[in-house]
């Protein structure tokens, strides 16, 4: 019998997942810039038994930014501080591949896991929103496939620099006078088709060699980079099998590369709203709900699919025409699930911005606790996830309640 663990993420974006959820009345709007907020996050879920922060990030103050949170810290800045309040948990931070150097991310990666004890990660992006793109002289981005090709680039040269130093390079012998050995540290010399860098890195090897690498696409090139770099895979999924289709997918992939499929991890996201009973949770959805500035996520979807719905009938079904056209340059996953879901559960277009305000196409769980154990236990079973990275809506409220509802009924698993 093999025995496998779930484990859980807790992501935290702003003020957490639902576009809304600054506008709750439980929220301080201005907390996002609080270093006492992020310290309170991390040590909850640390108490509360999660594996490890995972924080998002965009390059860019996003549009409509008059009608919802948009502005955001750098990541390892927060998790620097985090390192030093937290113990066990570990620190995962989004760094974009398209607009900064390798040997800035791998100095910057190493020095995290250095003075977290070996806590941290990289959640490894392309970046794909155009606001982004012209922060950095560009007109727009660069097209999909080609962003996976510097990623490439950029992550070997990373992980070359995080080979430059032997673990025991360092000698300090005071008695002789020599702090390293010279043999044991040495040039990468990478030169790839978008990067190049000597090396070596002059930070020491990191306590675990390298950071974790984790990645997010869902595209084919996204999807066969993961593969081959990734420890831990977020992913977008919203039914059972296409999550069971993703998740045997990417352990094939792994191992045509040479790979063990238990060394690649497939962490569905989870947007849970949760509460002591199934009423109180839909009460709890409907309330976030009540919050939502229709015109601006009817923007956002618009954005996502790539197709104008401001004069459509948001009580009709999403547009026929709508994900049928050529492949959205920016995030051809996320365009995929969200238009199957309004397919398949037949949603109207104002109850698929509903969803995208919860949790933007991930899986929506209301319930009680041991409703939504059971779907994460389901899905853990059936080989649709190793484990989850959980999304809660607002934070604290209902990362809080996820650990005091959820957690009593999760278990180490084993199949």
């Amino acid at each position: 019998m093999t025995y496998r663990r779930m484990g859980l993420n807790a992501v935290i974006f702003g003020l957490g997942s639902h576009e809304a959820g600054w506008r709750m009345p439980e929220s301080d709007p201005l907390a996002s810039t609080d270093i006492d907020y992020w310290i309170d996050i991390a040590q909850r879920a640390e108490a509360g038994g999660f594996d490890a922060l995972f924080l998002g990030d965009v390059l860019a103050l996003q549009q409509s930014a008059d009608r919802h949170l948009s502005d955001a810290m750098d990541p390892l800045v927060i998790l620097s501080a985090l390192a030093a309040a937290t113990k066990r948990i570990g620190l995962i931070g989004t760094a974009s591949t398209s607009f900064d150097h390798p040997f800035h991310l791998a100095r910057r990666f190493a020095s995290l896991d250095h003075i977290s004890r070996g806590r941290a990660g990289w959640n490894v992006v392309t970046s794909s929103n155009a606001l982004e793109a012209q922060n950095f002289g560009l007109d727009a981005m660069p097209e999909h496939d080609q962003r996976y090709v510097r990623a490439a680039d950029v992550v070997e040269a990373a992980l070359a620099l995080w080979d430059s130093w032997d673990a025991d390079a360092r000698i300090v012998d005071k008695e002789a006078g020599r702090y390293l050995d010279p043999g044991k540290i040495r040039a990468v010399n990478h030169h790839g088709p978008y990067v190049r860098t000597r090396g070596p890195l002059n930070v020491p090897r990191s306590p675990k060699g390298r950071p974790l690498l984790a990645q997010a696409g869902s595209s084919q090139a996204g999807r066969d980079f993961a593969a081959r770099y990734a420890d831990l895979v977020f992913t977008v999924q919203s039914s059972l099998p296409e999550a069971q289709e993703f998740y045997a997918d990417m352990k094939a992939r792994a191992v045509r590369l040479g790979r063990s499929p238990d060394s690649l991890h497939i962490y569905p996201g989870i947007v849970p709203i949760v509460a002591a009973t199934r009423e109180d949770a839909e009460a709890r959805l409907a309330q976030m709900s009540s919050f939502i500035v229709i015109e601006h996520v009817l923007a956002k979807l618009s954005e996502f699919l790539g197709a104008d719905l401001s004069g459509a009938d948001l009580d009709a079904p999403l547009p026929a025409h709508v994900g049928t056209g050529a492949p959205n340059q920016s995030s051809q996953g996320r365009v995929a699930v969200l238009v199957n879901i309004a397919r398949r559960e037949q949603l109207t277009l104002r109850q698929l911005l509903m969803r995208l305000a919860s949790g933007r196409g991930h899986l929506l769980a209301v319930g009680t606790g041991s409703d939504v154990a059971a779907t994460m236990r389901e899905w853990f079973e059936a080989e649709a996830a190793d484990g989850f990275n959980v999304m809660a809506p607002v934070m604290p409220h209902d990362l809080q309640s996820f650990i005091d509802f959820v957690m009593p009924h999760l278990s180490p698993a084993a199949i």
